[in-house]
């Protein structure tokens, strides 16, 4: 058990269930003070609360006034689905961090690969080219996009030695600005079911002309396959996305950990100036780091946006996609290791569904998961402490043994056996 501690891996995963345990620990009391200063909640709706808070992923409903657990399929089904984007834009973050660099711009370069991708798969007519090679394009169109984007701080690191998280946040609202514009003049705004004119057209539908007049309708468009997950999970939104993510992060750990471009990635993050003293081209490997960071977040975008189940609300400008940060906290969570990232998005997708089960079976608000996240993102930060307390006291101990204190020598210290 000691040496399992001394391992930096181990000590890692403790530090994350650490934090994960006392965020829910804090959800938890919230929970109960509301339950108990609410009159239409009472203990018995704040025992609820909490259940939900801990385990709501299971929760298949109420029978009888009383909430039953089991295998929800259709909420892990959904949970599958949330995770998506929040494994990417971890593995964005992640990626950046593990190179120096901080990526606070993940949800511009989200943004960037919704735009592209929406745009090469609503504009292609139905019958054009066939659905997968559609897919393919449009999927490609918002990873490169996002790269596109994700270069801007990275450029601008480089050569002008601007602070890349300052450069993230004016690259993050000049997208949600930019893409609210194209949005605008664009032809994509759903205007035929009844008030959707604030939304975009799922990939779903496909641009088709009825008699010399061009429109879409559902069901001729592109959505990315089920896989059969559908029937493993009937009633939810899962999709392939999700086993694409996993490739996606497995492929980003190989480039990291396996291959001389990751090396030379991480070594210019940890010290520029050395990585350029043994040849490394650290300007390149900066812009290249961003790069792909943004692709990563390009690659949420599209294969969130793909699914066919979710619509775009075009005034983007008025707020930031909220993937981008929340894959800052996947990121920490996981001590920014890439299949770590898996893991946490997970668990960050659960939590949110924690807050939908709270929400649709109690009477609470789903935004106390925020309160929880936050927490454990707060905590997350100090995972390096958090760490140092788990193998602190044993380390002193070591260092203590190993270097004793010794006596002191008289005869040494004025010089007597020199002299003899």
């Amino acid at each position: 058990m000691k040496d399992l501690l001394k391992k930096n891996g181990t000590r890692s995963v403790l530090a994350t269930i650490i934090s994960i345990l006392i965020g829910l620990f804090a959800g938890a009391i919230l929970v109960l003070i509301v339950g108990l200063v609410s009159p239409r909640i009472g203990i018995k709706g704040a025992w609820d609360g909490i259940r939900l808070i801990v385990a709501g992923i299971l929760c298949t409903g109420r029978e009888a006034g009383s909430l039953t657990f089991g295998f929800n399929l259709q909420v892990i089904g959904d949970t599958l689905f949330t995770a998506v984007p929040l494994i990417l834009c971890g593995l964005s973050v992640a990626l950046a961090y593990k190179t120096g660099l901080f990526n606070i711009g993940a949800s511009g370069q989200f943004l960037a690969g919704t735009c592209a991708t929406l745009f090469v798969a609503l504009s292609i007519p139905a019958g054009a080219l066939p659905k997968f090679l559609i897919w393919i394009l449009a999927f490609l169109a918002g990873v490169l996009a996002g790269a596109a984007w994700g270069a801007i701080p990275g450029l601008l690191k480089a050569f002008l030695n601007i602070n890349e998280v300052l450069a993230c946040i004016m690259t993050n609202w000049i997208a949600a600005n930019l893409v609210t514009w194209m949005f605008d003049i664009s032809n994509l705004k759903n205007l035929v079911e009844g008030t959707k004119t604030g939304y975009i057209y799922k990939t779903t539908y496909g641009l088709v002309n009825v008699n010399g007049q061009w429109m879409y309708q559902d069901g001729l468009g592109v959505a990315t396959p089920k896989l059969g997950l559908d029937k493993l999970l009937p009633g939810s939104q899962v999709n392939a996305g999700i086993l694409i993510a996993i490739v996606i992060a497995v492929i980003v750990y190989v480039i990291l950990t396996k291959t001389t471009f990751g090396y030379e990635l991480k070594a210019c993050g940890a010290n520029r100036h050395a990585a350029r003293y043994a040849g490394i081209r650290d300007k390149n490997s900066i812009v290249y780091s961003m790069a792909i960071a943004g692709a990563l977040a390009g690659s949420a975008a599209a294969l969130y946006y793909l699914s066919g189940n979710t619509e775009l609300s075009w005034e983007v400008y008025q707020k930031l996609p909220a993937e981008g940060f929340n894959g800052i906290a996947v990121a920490m969570l996981a001590s920014c290791n890439p299949i770590a990232c898996i893991f946490t998005g997970l668990f960050m997708a659960a939590v949110k569904q924690h807050g939908s089960q709270l929400s649709f079976l109690t009477s609470y608000n789903e935004y106390i998961t925020d309160v929880i996240i936050a927490v454990i993102v707060y905590l997350s930060a100090f995972s390096l402490l958090i760490k140092t307390w788990i193998g602190g006291r044993k380390k002193t101990k070591k260092t203590k043994d190993i270097n004793p204190v010794q006596p002191k020598d008289d005869n040494a210290a004025t010089g007597k056996g020199a002299a003899e």
